[in-house]
């Protein structure tokens, strides 16, 4: 008789589970709240992971800002943001930054840079030597790289951007920027940058591929043009790995978030279609 109460009872508990929705073998739902600041070359992926990511997880809460890449392990250190977005390894020393110790980096993405121009500039490809001279104030008008006879707009990123860092190492090869003058000016961040190499004519900045739109133009470097392609064929050198850091290992939504930008399916899908390139694809190379 009690073995027959048992199964009436079993019987009458997955009845009930089924009528209110409820999935006996579930886990519990995942819930919390994840605030991310940092690179502003990774927040157009940044949201639209955090968009897909919150129609599977309804109980995460996401909210993400970006200026610049050194603010994002701040932010972090701070206590401020579970994560920090940043176009290099954190946890380590680079070239004007000390590492930030006890954060541990991860992987989300591969970041393709370009060089653009205003969309009415006539030059179509750049040399290092050409981008050099530009950068640094020693060319200062078109005509000496094959353009108009016009001055030479330069827009750059301000310090602590993980876009000038890595611009300022691959496609200038160390040489210092100018700062200062005339024609000189700094934006905080990739959609300044954007708005003023558009709206600025005779203007020269650099971005990554995902803010290249209508108004603006990739020109090529030393006749390589900045794509997916020749960055995985090691032909174009100026891209970078972005990484998501985070206080220590990261637990419960922190993590899950992570491991879905990493996810094959994420990377293979979302990510492509935006300009970026899987971590995968990559392989060893730094």
């Amino acid at each position: 008789m009690f073995k027959k109460l048992s199964a009436i009872t079993l019987a009458a508990v997955m009845l009930f589970a089924s009528a209110t929705g409820i999935n006996a073998g579930a886990t519990q739902a995942l819930k919390g709240k994840i605030v991310i600041n940092g690179s502003s070359a990774l927040l157009p992926l940044t949201l639209q992971a955090a968009k897909e990511f919150k129609t599977l997880h309804p109980g995460v809460q996401i909210s993400a800002t970006a200026s610049s890449s050194i603010a994002g392990p701040q932010a972090v250190a701070k206590g401020a943001a579970q994560i920090g977005a940043c176009d290099w390894d954190a946890s380590m020393d680079v070239p004007g930054f000390k590492a930030f110790k006890g954060q541990v980096a991860h992987k989300v993405a591969v970041i393709p840079f370009a060089t653009i121009v205003h969309k009415d500039v006539k030059v179509e490809n750049l040399t290092t030597a050409q981008l050099q001279g530009i950068f640094s104030g020693k060319i200062t008008n078109w005509k000496e790289v094959g353009g108009a006879d016009a001055e030479i707009i330069v827009i750059n990123r301000a310090f602590g951007s993980g876009t000038r860092v890595n611009y300022q190492i691959k496609a200038l090869e160390d040489t210092e920027f100018m700062k200062s003058g005339k024609n000189y000016k700094e934006v905080k961040s990739s959609g300044d940058m954007f708005t003023a190499v558009k709206s600025t004519p005779n203007s020269i900045g650099y971005i990554d591929l995902v803010y290249v739109k209508d108004g603006v133009k990739a020109v090529k470097l030393n006749n390589i043009e900045a794509n997916a392609d020749n960055i995985i064929n090691g032909k174009y050198p100026v891209w970078a790995y972005g990484y998501y850091m985070t206080k220590g290992q990261p637990t419960g939504a922190t993590k899950a978030f992570i491991e879905y930008l990493q996810s094959n399916k994420f990377q293979q899908g979302t990510l492509k279609k935006m300009n970026f390139i899987p971590i995968s694809s990559m392989k060893d190379k730094k």
